[in-house]
């Protein structure tokens, strides 16, 4: 596994945006609950009792993490232009995945693990958003259905499930060797053309 990757926050001067970038990183390596609020303290070179100057509690900074990773997934299909073609968009989706990934690792390891510890409102909050990003990748394959770049029978639900299983658990491998690139296409060829050469039946 690389060494983990700075969030943006951590090239500010707020001690707010230090302590958030030193609990996403002390998250992603040793979980929430793994992480005291005297780790914190102790990463930022301060007492435990002023960090309460800026937050409420522990989940305060876990909402601001999971929350920015949403942000930064949203941020990324933004980019992806509307008039591309359904199958450029397709890759250009799954690129901008892969790259927020690759330059926010913390963060996309709370985004995809540690969320769950979200209680009340800052879940609700969390989960809708999780839930919008889900359907606009949906909408991407059902717009390249509609094209008539994917198959007319095509599972939506479970191609969507495919496809943010292989952007999101790509966390697990990144390395600071992995060309994104490379990956992009080597995924996105998999996904859209499977495993099997089409010409073989079914094996004994």
């Amino acid at each position: 596994m690389r060494a983990r990757s700075a969030t943006p926050a951590a090239s500010g001067t707020s001690t707010r945006g230090r302590l958030s970038a030193e609990a996403a990183r002390l998250f992603a390596e040793h979980g929430y609950h793994g992480t005291s609020i005297n780790d914190l303290a102790v990463a930022l070179g301060i007492h435990k009792s002023s960090l309460y100057a800026y937050i409420s509690s522990k989940e305060d900074l876990l909402a601001d993490i999971a929350l920015a990773g949403a942000a930064a997934f949203h941020a990324a299909l933004d980019e992806v232009p509307q008039n591309a073609s359904p199958g450029e968009r397709l890759q250009m989706a799954l690129r901008a995945h892969l790259g927020v990934v690759e330059r926010q690792l913390d963060v996309a390891t709370v985004w995809l693990q540690e969320w769950r510890y979200l209680t009340g409102d800052y879940r609700v909050q969390f989960v809708n958003e999780r839930h919008r990003y889900e359907e606009r990748i949906r909408d991407l394959l059902q717009a390249a259905v509609d094209a008539g770049y994917l198959r007319g029978d095509l599972d939506l639900t479970y191609a969507t499930l495919a496809f943010l299983s292989v952007a999101n658990w790509a966390y697990t491998w990144f390395s600071g060797e992995t060309d994104v690139e490379q990956v992009t296409s080597k995924f996105l060829s998999i996904l859209l053309h499977g495993m099997s050469d089409g010409t073989s039946g079914h094996h004994e």
